[in-house]
């Protein structure tokens, strides 16, 4: 947990409850095929991270830079 998210609103949550059908019954024994709702759903998500990843990188970066050399 980073000290960030102790100060932040918890973001909402990433899954779905009601499209949520990956559940197995007794008798499937196949793989659930993906549809291309579900998989453009993914590539959505997976953007949002990556976007998400450079912002706490470029926050880290910021506080971890050596600091600016006085002008004399």
């Amino acid at each position: 947990m980073l000290l960030l998210e102790l100060y932040r609103a918890q973001p909402r949550s990433y899954q779905d409850v009601s499209q949520d059908n990956s559940r197995p019954s007794l008798g499937d024994l196949r793989k659930t095929k993906l549809t291309l709702r579900q998989i453009n759903r993914l590539r959505q998500l997976n953007d949002i991270r990556q976007y998400e990843f450079r912002e706490k990188l470029q926050k880290i970066q910021a506080q971890y830079a050596p600091p600016a050399q006085p002008m004399m």
